[in-house]
Formats: C-alpha cells, structure tokens, sequence
C-alpha cells in the first residue's frame, strides 16, 4: 500500500506542477514587422491585410475562357511528381509535430522477462543462502511524465505545429507556383501558335508575290534580281517558321512534364482562339499579404523559431519527472501474479546541469540569431511580394499602351506593303521597295502578337504575386 508521505510527496509534486505549467521562457512572439508609410497609402489601392492565406485559390485560371487549358490544369494535382514532393514533406512535418505532442502526455511502458541466471561464486557478501543458480521472472508495467515547469515540451510542440502549418503553405506556394507555370507555357505556346500562323500567311503571301515576279521577270519587265529578292525572302520566313515550330516542341514538352505525362506521347494542336488579356481588379494587390502561402509559411516559421527560444532558456532549469511501476517478480517458483511477489515504486526525479562550458548559453544565442533569420526572411519575401505585385503592374499597363501604339503601327505597315505592291505591278518601283514594306509589315506583326502574349503572360505573373485568382465581379480573392 502506498504510504502517507509518499502521498504527500506526490502531491507536491502534481501542486507545483499545475503552479508552474503556465511558465515558459519563450518571448511573447509578434510576427516581424514591415516599416511601411501607411499615409502614402492614402490615394492608392494598398492597404493594411488580414491573414486570409487559407481561402482557396483553384480554378483562377478560367479566366482566360479556355477549356484545354482548364484540362490540363485539373492534372497538376493528381500527376505532377513536384507537388506529389511537396505534399510528402508536409505528411512528415506533420507526422513530427504529431510526436512532439506525444510529450504532454504520460509515457506508459509494459514488460515481461524470464531469465535464469547464476551469481559469481566469489561474489562480495556472499551469503550462505543464496543459491549461485536462480531464476527470475517479471512482469511489470512503468509510466514516466515530464513535470513541464518551464515550458520546454509546450514550446516544442508549439514549434513543431508552427513548422507543419509552414510545411502546409509550402505545399500551396508549390501548388499556386505549378498553376502559374503551365499557365503561363500554355498562354506562351499559344502566342507561338500565333506567330506561326503569322509565318504560314506570309509566306502564302510571299509566294504570290514570287510568282508575280517570276510572270514579269518572264515577260522581260523585271530583271532576276528582283526574283532572287523574292526568293530570298520567301526562303528567310521558312527559316524562322522551322526556328518556331522547334520552339514550340519545347514549350509543349514542358507542358507534359507539368502535367505528369512523358513528352513523348503528349502532343496539342495548334489552335487559332485569339486569348483576352482579363482585366485587372482595382483594389487586388490591397489582398497581397492576405493570401500568400510563402508569406504565410515565412510567418509561421519565425513563429517556430521564436518557441524555440523557450526551448533552449529552459535547459538552465532542472528537469523534474514523476515516474511510477507495479509489477510482479518470483524466482520460478510458486504463482507469479501474488501478492507477496509485487513491487511497486512512485515518486519524483529532478536532473540539473550544473556545469556545461557555456553549452546552454551557445544554444540560446544560437535559438536567437536563428530567430533574427526567420524575421529578416520574412520581411524579405514580403518585400519582393510588393515588389512583384508593382512590376506586373507597370508591365500590364505599358504593354496594354504599346499594343495600342502597335497595332496602329501594323495598319500603316499593311497599308505600305499593299501600295508598294501595287506601285510595283505599275513599274513604279523596284522589287526592293516591296521587300522593304514586306519586312516593316512582318517586323510589326511580330511585334504585335509578342506584346499581346506577354501580357497574358505577365497576368499570370500578377495572379502568382497575388497569391492566386480574383473573383472581377466582387473585386475580391475567389
């Protein structure tokens, strides 16, 4: 039976426990600070965030109205081996934490042992009725829990928790990246598709222009000359439409790989859909540190790092554990479950260093200058948010100007190739004139369609910056 002073010894020990549990030495965390001049933000769309970075992101793709690429977006989550990586790690982080948390808890132990042993003849106090040769039987069962006085396991599991929730936003920055990059090599193989079909009408229209000067060189009214220029460039835009064609393998290839297929066996058509740039909510960027899963994993890893400070401050106080076993022992004779062969022991342990050659104190300036990473990281993603955000911005806006200037240019050039060429049938002019306004023509064509892709593109780039899509009828995250 358990004695009275074991009772009291007890009870002291669950009293300063329950005293003591609220104690931890980890600094009242506060998530790192961005100085930013809030009044400059009076007269423009930026403003103070509330952490939203758990709202869904799926699906922003579908405003580019396009249903293959709906398709082959639905495939990143089932196929593409990168995010399968990053959802593996988030398992084991949180797996880690889940055993962190195993420390709030009583450890239960059991056992059973039967042995037979024999004692040393000449053994120290050798008494005349100890056999040399017995047997031992146990069977026992044990239970230790750490008296967390100062906050060491609670702090543990607090890092351990804050690092699954970062492992759980790497998981969406991998996902919303994966998104953004298909869309965008989708958005750029359909800008080459573009191109392409550029190239195949030139050079339908080039060789109509061929044949008419090969008529008038036959007719004796244009000289070889002209019909070498002709052929030249006819010659020079099968060049560049082969040149594409192997850029867009390339383009389609990356596709596969995205979409968890082997590029061998994937293949897209060419497709002639003219893709709208979708319009930009005023108000979105004001979102930016709601929904980025980075900021948001930067965020919770300085909150990890800060716990961890608490962990090594409390390695300067001693360790007290209450530990307890029942058991049973006999040597081989007679019934091993009675009474007369229980034991039992209860009570408190207590294990302080007192010396280590500055261990404990390294341990905390290094918990410390690990913190002091996780802030300066975290106000560096948030920065380079910002930053991005702004340059897709800026990127938006003066190609959305220059397609305007653009496409004005292009008009002037077709009107100058179509007078040169009709200038020429007149002998008006040589054939160098019309090359000239074949090459303007094409150059500004080009140009055009280049500008039109990169804004899709640069779209995309503003979506990622964002954290994910928007919902253009409310002006808010979807």
């Amino acid at each position: 039976m358990f004695s009275k002073r074991m009772y009291s010894s007890t009870a002291l020990s669950i009293g300063l426990a329950v005293a003591l549990g609220g104690c931890s030495f980890a600094p009242t965390y506060h998530a790192p600070v961005i100085a930013l001049n809030t009044d400059a933000w009076q007269d423009s769309i930026w403003t103070i965030a509330q952490p939203t970075d758990d709202h869904p992101r799926d699906a922003w793709w579908e405003i580019y109205h396009d249903p293959i690429l709906n398709d082959l977006e639905s495939s990143i989550d089932q196929a593409n081996p990168t995010l399968a990586i990053a959802l593996a790690r988030f398992d084991q982080a949180n797996a880690y934490s889940s055993g962190l948390q195993s420390g709030l808890f009583p450890n239960i132990d059991g056992g059973a042992n039967a042995s037979t042993n024999r004692q040393s003849a000449n053994r120290p106090l050798r008494g005349s009725n100890q056999a040399n040769v017995y047997k031992a039987d146990t069977v026992s069962l044990g239970a230790s829990y750490e008296l967390d006085f100062w906050g060491r396991v609670r702090n543990l599991v607090a890092a351990g928790n804050a690092n699954a929730q970062a492992s759980a936003a790497d998981v969406e920055t991998v996902r919303l990246s994966l998104h953004a990059q298909l869309a965008d090599n989708y958005l750029n193989l359909r800008g080459t598709d573009a191109r392409l079909q550029l190239l195949t009408t030139t050079v339908d229209a080039y060789q109509s222009a061929l044949e008419l000067t090969q008529r008038r060189h036959d007719g004796g009214v244009s000289s070889g000359l002209d019909v070498a220029r002709a052929e030249t460039q006819i010659s020079t835009i099968k060049a560049q439409l082969a040149d594409i064609t192997a850029k867009r393998a390339i383009i389609e290839h990356a596709i596969a790989s995205l979409t968890g297929k082997p590029a061998m066996n994937f293949t897209l058509a060419i497709a002639d859909k003219h893709l709208s740039t979708p319009e930009i909510p005023l108000g979105m960027p004001s979102t930016l540190l709601q929904r980025r899963p980075d900021i948001s994993a930067a965020e919770r890893r300085a909150a990890a790092a800060n716990a961890t400070i608490g962990v090594a401050r409390a390695a300067y106080f001693p360790n007290f554990s209450l530990g307890a076993a029942f058991g049973y022992q006999n040597t081989g004779k007679g019934e091993l479950l009675s009474a007369p062969n229980s034991f039992w022991t209860l009570g408190p342990g207590v294990v302080f260093n007192l010396f280590d050659a500055g261990k404990r104190r390294a341990e905390v300036d290094q918990a410390k200058a690990a913190s002091d990473i996780s802030g300066a990281q975290y106000r560096a993603i948030v920065l380079t948010a910002f930053q991005q955000v702004e340059d897709a911005l800026s990127q938006l806006k003066y190609s959305k100007e220059g397609e305007i200037q653009q496409a004005a240019a292009v008009k002037s050039a077709q009107t100058s190739l179509t007078l040169s060429l009709n200038r020429y049938r007149e002998g008006a002019v040589n054939y160098l004139d019309v090359v000239t306004a074949q090459a303007w023509a094409l150059a500004a064509e080009t140009s055009e369609l280049d500008l039109h892709t990169q804004q899709l593109r640069t779209s995309v780039e503003l979506i990622r910056a964002l954290g994910g899509g928007w919902n253009s009828a409310v002006s808010q995250p979807n």
